[in-house]
């Protein structure tokens, strides 16, 4: 696609469609016609992009997903509207361009800077690969089911192999899904080869549609468009409750906060929900109290679209619908436009979690199951309490001046008690973990610092007093979020990368109300000038520290270089080949490669269930193999025992290369910034070499093509010249020739410097399941000969598949023992093995 050809698709996806919906000669367009000209391009973007993905997720659904398709849709139904409009789009007494404009483009643009280039993360593994793995996937075929030859053609007796069917907590196959495709891909039909992506589709859709802009780099750039967005949408909320000033300052704080740096660049939905909820938070408050009718569909269509992105986007639905309650009280009643938007995409939902995400929403689905029945009556008794209060509120003048007055101050105490108890007096014990306990104070040392939250706090508190009414369901979604995250889901402190669970609403709303409490100038807010130079001085203090803790972050693209490695070693395979790679327990990352290889790349993939495969059903399953692909092959770096009498491995490849992966400490900091290598070679299946009796010395390079010789070790590494893998407590090596005239076995072994405080290196070498002897490694490599008895040397000559070497040591852990940053569980260094 040429530039113009891409300047004109994003226009068509993420401009045109909004602008034109904004300007309908429906619903008190001169009331919207008078918003602000900046405020009036955010909701252009804002309803391209929600009407873009919606048309996009529609059609997928149908398996008839194109991006020229979803242009044409857009296409179609810009010209729908502008002959339903009879071209009547002029916008008349509209508010013109001043001065305030240049605060949204300056976050915009700053945003820019600190949020592209995006993460390389294509791979596998976790979360992040898997919804980039979903979207270009949906690019490529058009679904949301993801249909794959390769595995509806896998004999059912080889099944096991690669995806074996999934057990629940009885022992009885599983309903939900079949198995595991790849991690993040519940397999449902085998048969049928049918895998659907594990998380809900909207995030993945936006990626897709990245993609067809501009292809992986379109897909990449996605993340930091939403994470724009999310920071604008802060903006504009804030401006409309606090004033421009206070809104500015907490939206360039939220850009600047290291947690928004790295998850602007990192696939995630969470930065989709900031935008799409706190835009739908503006619409509600535009439409029900503002009063401006067009705003009622839009908040319903946003709310009931984050029903596709997560579903904790329930706490936000919850929270508006609070809000809704709750204006009840202040004369505002809820738009029947707003209900019956939301129901469009709400009903849907439903047949979308209980069919193809049914895996995805198992977990929930259990969670309400198994909610006893005193449970469920006591949300009834509330839910009929709130319905009761609300009617009678709305009926009797005293009760509801009454609940006017103090039900702002009410949820505002009692969510600063809860606060103040969960920073300085929430301890474990009992039931209460460690991480749920400390979770507030994980997010207010590592995030935001403690000053900032209890600001925000006495924000929440002047605001509830004085600005409740203008915005019920902001105040009440922030309660909900915060309530929810910090005392029910928690925030798990052994990953600083991922929690991520408070960024949505919580971290935006912690600013927001820090810099109200200072610099807020709406809501009779009484403007003193030590208060705004207080609060300048609080806010220029706060950004310093964000800006010195996200520099790092800011100059780091996770994983940079990994595409092209990935590009490199697709091209070594053909569309008609069959790629074997090796499972998650080889204890190495290869298996991470294998998706993008299958879902990015095209090509036929399977992922080995186990490192120690059954040997007959893979050779069985490598001659059925053989006869419909050309060429069948393995990529492995961590050891698989694959050896057999039935067929040969020859090593083709070998490749290693690092990239850059941030730190991730456990219940700490990162510090800085590591090299993630990977290391694997490329081996195909040939025809089997002669029997293993009368063969020539075994003789084995550790280090070098020998992944399907060990099991159980630790990657390969290169010392002085050496290559060699750290053994684990119990290590195999697969031995393939032993002549009838081999009487010694000669292992090549180091102790790594082992230190004196750890427990001296012993070895027990057992061959064929028999002890040939122990020794003791002390300092660098030394080769150690045992002796190998005549009736073994027969015994395993005559053995019909590869003989078990295997390797007991004593172990030692550095971290331990030296305090270093080395966490591994370590042998003694084995470099070559002899057997003669």
């Amino acid at each position: 696609m040429t530039i113009p050809q891409q300047l004109g698709a994003l226009l068509l996806v993420a401009w045109l469609p909004g602008v034109i919906l904004f300007r309908l000669p429906w619903l008190d367009r001169e009331r919207r016609a008078r918003l602000d000209p900046e405020e009036r391009v955010f909701w252009a973007v804002v309803l391209s992009a929600a009407w873009s993905v919606a048309a996009g997720l529609a059609l997928a659904a149908a398996d008839l997903y194109r991006f020229d398709r979803l242009l044409l849709a857009n296409a179609l139904l810009i010209a729908a509207l502008i002959v339903a409009a009879r071209a009547r789009l002029r916008l008349s007494a509209v508010s013109h361009v001043s001065m305030t404009a240049l605060l949204p483009l300056t976050l915009a643009l700053v945003c820019g800077a600190r949020f592209i280039p995006a993460a390389e993360y294509v791979m596998g593994g976790k979360d992040p690969g898997t919804y980039f793995n979903e979207g270009t996937q949906i690019a490529q075929r058009g679904s949301l089911r993801i249909t794959e030859p390769v595995v509806a053609s896998v004999p059912a007796f080889a099944r096991d192999l690669f995806f074996p069917q999934h057990k629940d907590s009885e022992g009885l196959a599983r309903q939900d899904y079949y198995g595991i495709r790849f991690m993040g891909f519940p397999l449902q039909d085998p048969d049928a080869g049918v895998t659907v992506g594990q998380f809900p589709h909207l995030f993945p859709m936006s990626i897709a549609i990245g993609y067809g802009l501009d292809g992986l780099r379109g897909g990449r750039n996605v993340t930091p468009f939403w994470a724009t967005l999310g920071v604008l949408a802060v903006y504009f909320v804030g401006a409309r409750l606090f004033g421009r000033l206070a809104a500015f300052a907490a939206a360039t704080l939220l850009a600047f906060n290291v947690v928004t740096v790295w998850f602007a660049r990192y696939p995630n939905a969470e930065v989709v929900m900031q935008g799409f909820l706190f835009a739908a938070l503006l619409a509600n408050a535009r439409t029900h109290v503002d009063g401006d009718r067009f705003f009622a569909p839009v908040a319903g269509a946003l709310l009931g679209l984050l029903l596709f992105l997560r579903f904790d986007a329930v706490l936000g639905v919850a929270g508006v619908g609070v809000g809704l309650l709750l204006g009840v009280f202040s004369g505002q009643r809820p738009r029947a436009s707003m209900l019956v938007a939301f129901a469009a995409f709400a009903v849907p939902a439903v047949a979308y979690f209980l069919g193809p995400l049914r895996a995805y929403a198992s977990f929930p689905i259990a969670f309400f199951s198994a909610m006893p029945v005193w449970q469920w009556m006591l949300l009834a008794l509330a839910v009929a309490g709130a319905g009761a209060a609300v009617w009678i509120g709305s009926r009797q003048p005293g009760i509801r001046t009454a609940l006017l007055r103090y039900v702002p101050s009410t949820i505002a105490l009692g969510l600063c008690v809860l606060a103040v108890y969960a920073l300085y007096f929430r301890h474990p014990g009992g039931r209460l973990a460690a991480h749920d306990a400390y979770s507030l104070r994980t997010f207010a040392n590592f995030y935001v610092t403690v000053p900032a939250i209890l600001a925000a706090l006495i924000g929440y508190l002047l605001y509830a007093r004085r600005a409740f009414w203008r915005d019920p369901a902001f105040f009440a979604t922030v309660a909900i979020f915060t309530v929810f995250v910090f005392f029910k889901i928690r925030i798990v402190p052994e990953h600083f990368w991922a929690a991520r669970r408070f960024l949505p609403v919580i971290l935006p709303a912690t600013l927001l109300f820090a810099c109200a409490a200072g610099l807020g100038t709406t809501a009779g807010v009484r403007v003193r000038l030590p208060r705004v130079v207080l609060g300048l001085v609080f806010v220029f203090l706060l950004g310093w520290q964000f800006a010195r803790a996200s520099a790092p972050v800011a100059a780091h693209v996770e994983y940079a270089g990994l595409i092209p490695h990935l590009e490199g070693l697709a091209a070594q395979f053909g569309n008609d080949d069959l790629v074997i790679v090796e499972g998650r327990d080889a204890q190495s990352d290869v298996h991470v490669m294998a998706t993008p290889l299958a879902y990015i790349y095209g090509r036929n993939v399977l992922v080995l269930n186990s490192a120690r495969p059954d040997k007959a059903r893979f050779a069985a399953f490598l001659e059925w193999a053989k006869t419909r692909y050309p060429r069948v092959l393995f990529v492995g770096g961590g050891g698989t025992d694959l050896l057999s009498h039935r067929y040969e491995v020859k090593a083709l490849s070998s490749t290693r290369f690092q990239v850059p992966e941030y730190e991730s400490a456990p219940n700490a900091y990162p510090r800085g910034i590591r090299r993630k290598e990977f290391e694997f070679s490329v081996y195909e299946f040939t025809k089997p070499e002669p029997a293993m009796a009368g063969a020539r010395s075994f003789d084995l390079d550790v280090g070098v093509n020998d992944d399907v010789h060990v099991l159980r070790f630790h990657a390969k590494e290169v010392a002085d010249g050496r290559t060699f893998r750290w053994s684990r407590a119990t290590s195999y090596i697969s031995v393939t020739k032993i002549s009838p005239e081999s009487r010694e076995l000669v292992l090549v072994l180091g102790d790594g410097g082992r230190p004196a405080a750890a427990p001296e290196a012993r070895v027990d070498v057992f061959l064929h399941n028999q002890q040939v002897g122990s020794v003791v490694v002390d300092g660098g490599f030394t080769p150690y000969i045992l002796q190998i008895p005549a009736d073994l040397v027969a015994r395993a000559g005559a053995a019909t598949d590869s003989v078990e070497l295997r390797l007991v040591t004593t172990t030692w852990n550095p971290a331990r023992v030296l305090g270093s940053g080395d966490g591994r569980v370590l042998g003694v260094m084995v470099d070559r093995v002899t057997i003669k």
